[in-house]
Parts: C-alpha cells; sequence; structure tokens
C-alpha cells in the first residue's frame, strides 16, 4: 500500500459514462468515483485494522462512543424526569441535530477546505467541553431543561463540522481499497459501545444519578484526541483539497444531483432517518408508559438494539460490495420490523423484535454510506458526505417534534407504527425509482417454483414481447 503524502488521491474526475452509470445500476452495485480505481481489499472481517492510523483511531473512538451512549441516555432520562413528556425529548433531540439541518452543507465546504487531522482534534475537545459542562450544571443541582437543550444545540453546531470531517477522514486513513471494510468497523466500533454504554448509564443513573455519566463523557473524549496526535501524518492518503471559490455548495448538490446512484439512497435515508430513527422517543415511552418501568429496563432495550446493530456492521464488513437491492431489501425489512415491534402484545417480544430492528437499521446505514462515498469524486466527498449526513440527520428535528407529538397524543404504538410504515413505504418508492433508472421493470410471475417478483431489464422484456409478435 502507498504511504506517500499524495498516495491514492485522485483529481476530479470527468464526466460518468452514462453506460457505466447503467451498468452499476443494473447490477445493483455502486461505483466509484471516475478516475479513481478501487483496488480489490485484502480479505477479513477486520482487515482495515493492519493499518496502524486506523487502530489509533478505532481505539480512540472507542472510548469516546462508549461515553456518547452513556450520555444519550443519561440525558433522554434526565430530559423524561425534569418534564414528564416525550415531547420534551423529541425537543431535545430536534435540538441536537438541528444545526445538521440549517448548516451542513457548509459543515462539507469546511471539511473540504481544511486538512482534516487538525480538524477533528478541535470537534472532538469541543464536544468534550459540552459534556463536562452539563456534568457541571447537573451534579451541582442547577441544571433546569433550557440548560439541556442549549447544550444539545451547541453539540449540533460542532457535529456539523465534525460529522462530514470524520467520514472523509476514513478514506484519508484506509484508502480507497479498505473504505467499505473501515465504514462498517465504524459502526461496529460505535455498536460495540453501545452494548456497554447505556448498560453502565443505567446503573449510573440509579444508583448516583446522571451528572456522573455526562462527567464520563466529557473526560472519554481525551482519547480520540489523542489518538488523533499520534498517527503518523506521512501515512495518510491524502485527498485533493478544494480551493476557497464561489459556488462550491452548488457544485456538490449538481454532482449529487446528476447521479441517481448518489441522490436516491440520500433520500431513502432521508425518510428513514426523520420518521424511522426516533428510538429515544419511542422506548423511553414505551418503558415509561407501556411496561412501567425505569432507567434499568431502558438502559436493556438500548443494549439489545445495540447487539442487533453490531451484528449488522460485522456482517457489512465482511462484504465486498454495497449493492443498491441490499439498501431497499434492508429498508423494507427495518419498516416491517417496526410495524410488527408497535404491536408485540409483550414485553419480551418487543424486546426481542429490537435484536433484527437494530441490524436491519445498521444495515441500512453502512450500505448507503459505504456507497455513496464510493460514488463520489474525492475532492467532493465532504460536500457529499455532509448532505448524506444533514439530511439522514438533520431530518430529526423536522420528524423528532412530530413524532413525539403523535407518541404523547395517541401513544407509543401508534407513534411507533407510524415510523415504520413510512420507512416501508419509503423503501418500496426508492426501490422503484432506482429500478426504473437502471432501465429495469418489476416482473411478476405466480407459476410455482419462480421467483415470483423479480426486477428485469425494460429491453429485454420488449425484445420478447417483439419476438412472439
Amino acid at each position: 500500500m502507498s504511504t506517500g503524502p499524495g498516495a491514492d488521491s485522485a483529481p476530479a474526475p470527468n464526466r460518468h459514462d452514462d453506460d457505466t452509470r447503467t451498468t452499476s445500476l443494473q447490477t445493483g452495485t455502486a461505483p466509484a468515483a471516475p478516475d479513481a480505481p478501487v483496488a480489490p481489499a485484502k480479505g477479513g472481517t477486520f482487515s482495515s485494522l493492519r493499518i496502524r492510523n486506523y487502530r489509533l483511531y478505532a481505539g480512540g473512538q472507542v472510548v469516546s462512543n462508549a461515553g456518547t451512549w452513556m450520555q444519550r441516555i443519561a440525558q433522554d432520562w434526565l430530559v423524561l424526569g425534569l418534564t414528564g413528556s416525550s415531547a420534551a425529548v423529541g425537543i431535545t433531540t430536534a435540538l441536537q441535530f438541528l444545526p445538521m439541518l440549517l448548516f451542513g452543507l457548509y459543515g462539507g465546504v469546511i471539511a473540504d477546505r481544511c486538512p482534516k487531522r487538525p480538524l477533528l482534534v478541535g470537534t472532538q475537545a469541543a464536544m468534550g467541553a459540552t459534556g463536562l459542562a452539563l456534568a457541571a450544571l447537573t451534579l451541582s443541582g442547577h441544571v433546569q431543561v433550557w440548560h439541556v437543550y442549549l447544550i444539545a444545540f451547541v453539540l449540533g453546531v460542532v457535529t456539523v463540522v465534525d460529522n462530514p470531517a470524520r467520514q472523509a477522514f476514513v478514506s484519508e486513513m484506509v484508502g480507497p481499497a479498505d473504505l467499505r471494510n473501515a465504514v462498517s468497523l465504524n459502526s461496529a466500533n460505535f455498536q460495540s459501545a453501545r452494548l456497554v454504554g447505556p448498560a453502565v448509564a443505567g446503573v449510573l443513573i440509579t444508583a448516583v444519578g446522571s451528572g456522573w455519566a455526562f462527567l464520563l463523557n466529557g473526560i472519554s473524549f481525551a482519547a480520540p484526541v489523542a489518538a488523533l496526535l499520534m498517527m503518523r501524518t506521512s501515512e495518510l492518503h491524502r485527498a485533493e483539497r478544494a480551493p476557497r471559490g464561489k459556488g462550491q455548495l452548488r457544485e456538490g448538490l449538481r454532482h449529487v444531483a446528476e447521479r441517481p446512484e448518489l441522490i436516491w439512497p440520500i433520500v431513502l435515508v432521508g425518510f428513514i432517518g426523520t420518521f424511522g430513527f426516533n428510538f429515544p422517543i419511542w422506548l423511553t415511552a414505551f418503558v415509561n408508559n407501556v411496561f412501567h418501568a425505569g432507567a434499568g429496563t431502558y438502559g436493556l432495550l438500548n443494549t439489545l438494539m445495540a447487539a442487533g446493530s453490531l451484528a449488522g456492521a460485522l456482517l457489512a464488513a465482511r462484504r465486498g460490495t454495497s449493492r443498491q437491492r441490499l439498501l431497499i431489501g434492508a429498508a423494507a425489512a427495518f419498516g416491517v420490523l417496526e410495524i410488527a415491534a408497535a404491536l408485540a402484545p409483550e414485553f419480551w417480544v418487543f424486546a426481542l423484535l429490537l435484536v433484527p430492528i437494530g441490524m436491519f437499521g445498521l444495515t441500512i446505514n453502512v450500505t448507503a454510506n459505504s456507497s455513496v462515498q464510493l460514488a463520489s469524486d474525492p475532492a467532493l466527498r465532504g460536500r457529499v458526505m455532509s448532505l448524506f449526513m444533514m439530511v439522514f440527520m438533520g431530518g430529526t428535528p423536522l420528524g423528532a417534534p412530530l413524532v413525539g407529538w403523535a407518541t404523547d397524543a395517541y401513544g407509543p404504538r401508534v407513534g411507533f407504527l407510524a415510523g415504520g410504515v413510512i420507512s416501508l413505504a419509503a423503501a418500496a418508492g426508492v426501490g422503484f425509482a432506482l429500478a426504473r433508472a437502471g432501465g429495469l421493470r418489476l416482473r411478476v410471475d405466480l407459476r410455482p417454483g419462480r421467483p415470483h417478483l423479480t426486477f428485469v431489464p425494460r429491453q429485454a422484456t420488449a425484445e420478447r414481447v417483439t419476438a412472439v409478435a
């Protein structure tokens, strides 16, 4: 593997060839950015970990991710305790993601212009500071709900820059050949921490209160900052940095709009992120109003979902490709499972359904993320990923208050059911759009022993009709 300062970077690409685009859509595989051929990755679920810089990054992230999950659980439970309202939990979540909706594309421009490692040192340190501030307020007994709202919004502002920079920095650490594997391992890392963080948070909240969870989260960000400072810059696969100039936002949007293999996965994760991923609202409501339990049960439900998400991430790490049909199938299964969980009659049925929900939800995220990154021009990747994250996370300020209101007004089951129905409908709509863009049509065959629903090329179908005539 080349380790020079310009290794695996590519100049701005020429236009995609129409035949290449059509072929990629028909096969269901996201194409790599033109002029940047992707070498085959070495096998193995953990192949990216052979790279020193990525090992350091992964080690730092697993520590801070555990702290992040502790804070998420403690924050949701603190807001519920202060207000008694699921809508208030939704407002907190919305405020945390509102900056991504408002300023997300500008974060992508910053990520494309600036060297990403020092940029990430600053954003990770700032995130740690927000955790320490919330810890000080809570442990001193002065915390009010508006404090939580304000800190959630500040954290969201930092995330506007941190998220696209982190997404694009993965490619600089591992190169394009290992990008799919590294994206999957990042998700596995996040979900592994999710197995530990909620459980520890539940114990801490019950034993000593939420403040200690916030304190540990603030301290945990020392690990990724140290890992970034210890990296060997000579071994990074430096991407071309965008110069300052006018029209850079429009350039990124045009790059996405012209390519079905970029725009439709982003549309799909937008719908699912806005309406299907409101688990802080639903799970707190189910625990509090349906099962009449406490913080320990809330932590358990998050842990079960994390177990499924971890399994989904490890399965994704073994795959060599990111196929569009896998994305659509996972989204459809995710919607069906949410509907089933909403109607589950018993606690353990509900709890066990969270495992496959977590697995398919993670599969959606990893498959969409890696396919969009690989189909993007490296010089525009920060802007493309900022749009991806803006749609995926930025939809939460729109969806969370609405879902929180519906959950309060009509009950947790109706709120969860609505999220599943919308996710299933989005999967069907985007699946047909991708098929149409790829020159495919749905064929129904009711004969025994044959696939009943398949997509076939339109041209082949027309030739068959002509031959019969």
